[in-house]
This record gives C-alpha cells, sequence and structure tokens, in this order.
C-alpha cells in the first residue's frame, strides 16, 4: 500500500511541478470558473488552459460541473491548496534566510 501511495504522491507533484497549473489552481482557490475566465486571468490561450485543467483533472486535483455547453472548474479537495501554500511558505523563508545570509556576508565589517 505504501509504495502505490508513494507512486501517487510522485505523480501528482509532477502535476504540481508546472507553474502554470499552479496558477490555476490559484486561481480557483476563489471559486470555479469556466476555461475562458481561467484563459483570461492567466493571460494565456484556452487551448493551453484546456490542456492543463486535463491534466489537473486526470490525477483528481480539480473537478467540474457542466450547465449547459459550459464546464466550470473548481479545486477538488481543499487540501490541496493547503499543501501549496506550505510548500511557498517553506520558500519564502528560504529566500528570506538567504537574503538575511547574503546581507549578513556583504555587510561591512567593523575594525579592530
Amino acid at each position: 500500500m505504501d509504495k502505490l501511495i508513494f507512486q501517487r504522491h510522485a505523480e501528482v507533484c509532477q502535476t504540481l511541478a508546472n507553474p502554470v497549473r499552479l496558477e490555476i489552481l490559484s486561481l480557483l482557490r476563489a471559486g470555479e470558473k469556466g476555461v475562458g475566465e481561467l484563459a483570461e486571468l492567466a493571460e494565456l490561450s484556452q487551448a493551453n488552459v484546456s490542456q492543463h485543467l486535463s491534466n489537473l483533472r486526470s490525477k483528481g486535483l480539480v473537478s467540474t460541473r457542466r450547465e449547459g455547453t459550459h464546464i466550470y472548474y473548481c479545486i477538488a479537495n481543499p487540501k490541496i491548496i493547503r499543501a501549496c501554500d506550505l510548500i511557498r511558505e517553506v520558500l519564502v523563508e528560504q529566500a528570506t534566510e538567504h537574503a538575511e545570509l547574503v546581507g549578513a556576508t556583504l555587510a561591512p565589517r567593523s575594525r579592530r
């Protein structure tokens, strides 16, 4: 069972290893949206956004709702947003620590 979960975890991480897909998930945190709206907000073509949504959907990260001829996408499980937020927090902390380290290294040393 663990091996299967590790495999699935790796597949989800591969899906999330794309800045466009991360942006789409971030845009969906405010609620469901159609492909056209997502394309406009992300400043991408609808075809490009559709491909990324298809990938996200195949991994179970987004779900759909059909209304007539329109399909609306939403986050399938809000925990995925929490996971992305945690990773982002770690990255911000690392960047801050790195900046502080660089600043300390470049700071003029006092003479003795």
